[in-house]
């Protein structure tokens, strides 16, 4: 089923590929601002799952040079907000339930994430009036790791009261 949302991902996509990350950036950036403080980068979206990515840059530093705390649970928000996004009708309100992060270990330069939704849970979101689902999302840094584990649980619910 496509939204609005997913309906000019879908045109993007179809753009040549040098453009596609910078567009999506951009429309993604200018709707949720808060994000694009962040430099978060997105680099594909699809309904099943989505890939972003920060660079450790001095703006999203902590006081060790590593990417805040904070901005990598942004990064995590986003992936799992993005690919949950691409599934919602237009006719319900996304909403961001709750989020689990827990940090393993310090990060090591640019971070990756990538956030996954299951046929089952697309059809969910597809068919039920209002209900929520666990999106899980792998961040990894540069070593190859994943410093932090996250689950952000996304709900949705009509946009008419």
């Amino acid at each position: 089923m496509a939204n609005k949302f997913s309906s000019f991902v879908s045109k993007v996509n179809k753009t040549p590929q040098f453009m596609q990350s910078f567009l999506l950036t951009t429309l993604f950036t200018t709707k949720v601002k808060f994000a694009g403080t962040t430099g978060v980068k997105i680099e594909k979206i699809s309904h099943h799952q989505t890939r972003l990515s920060l660079k450790n840059e001095k703006s999203v530093q902590n006081h060790i040079g590593g990417i805040h705390a904070i901005a990598a649970a942004v990064l995590a928000e986003s992936a799992t907000g993005i690919v949950f996004g691409m599934n919602v009708p237009d006719s319900k309100l996304p909403l961001l339930k709750s989020m689990q992060v827990n940090y393993q270990r310090r990060m090591q330069g640019n971070l990756t994430a990538v956030a996954t939704l299951t046929p089952e849970q697309i059809q969910q979101i597809e068919q039920q009036e209002k209900g929520d689902v666990i999106v899980p999302v792998i961040i990894t840094d540069e070593s190859g790791q994943q410093p932090i584990e996250c689950a952000m649980e996304w709900a949705w619910v009509s946009k008419k009261r």
